[in-house]
């Protein structure tokens, strides 16, 4: 499988219109584009019955004691985990690419509806990605946040992140998850019915030099 996008090179820097936040000189960070990025790709292995799509920071902080805090930066060796941004699922085999902007074109207060959207007639689920527990108690925020939210990693975060763009084809039309799933209950339905896998890796940093 191969796996690739118009919007960034992969290893490169995304741009700040397909992150959640972008720098601001004043306020650290401001809003930005949220759009998701275009995805294409080719050579699914015979047998595909469906796709399924994730997006992973690995490099969010596990302790977020300092996170986002003046005079306090949170060094490169901080213990680090998953933090999901995208789940999409039950992708048609026949369908070969995801336009920009088509999934999430700006932030969303408490999230984007779901699981269950319709692309041309064609029906697919999104998952909860990891801001619905992050904006937890946010007055302003909290929600079910669904589908694909963009990069906002720590302003004070010595460590430049790294967004996992992951597509992989498996044995079943519909991934065994149902409800309002997240993300990370996607990628544990996977097991025992992947074909084939592929990935791209951008990177994003909010951090102003």
């Amino acid at each position: 499988m191969k796996l690739w996008s118009d919007s960034f090179k992969n290893g490169a820097a995304i741009p700040a219109e397909f992150a959640f936040a972008e720098p601001d000189p004043e306020s650290h960070v401001r809003l930005a584009g949220n759009r998701n990025p275009h995805l294409a790709w080719d050579d699914i292995p015979p047998g595909t019955a469906s796709l399924v799509l994730l997006c992973i920071d690995g490099d969010a902080p596990t302790v977020g004691t300092d996170v986002n805090k003046e005079g306090r930066t949170l060094p490169v060796e901080l213990p680090r985990g998953d933090f999901y941004h995208w789940a999409l699922v039950d992708i048609p085999p026949t369908m070969t690419s995801l336009p920009a902007g088509t999934h999430s074109d700006g932030v969303t207060p408490r999230g984007k509806p779901g699981p269950g959207i319709a692309i041309g007639g064609t029906h697919l689920r999104h998952g909860k990605n990891d801001y619905t527990s992050w904006f937890a108690g946010d007055a302003a925020m909290e929600g079910r946040y669904f589908g694909y939210d963009g990069p906002c990693p720590p302003w004070n975060d010595e460590r430049i992140h790294h967004y996992i763009f992951r597509l992989y084809a498996i044995d079943v039309p519909r991934l065994p998850v149902e409800g309002d799933f997240t993300a990370l209950d996607a990628c544990n339905a996977l097991h025992g019915h992947i074909l084939d896998e592929a990935q791209i890796i951008g990177t994003y940093t909010l951090k102003r030099p």
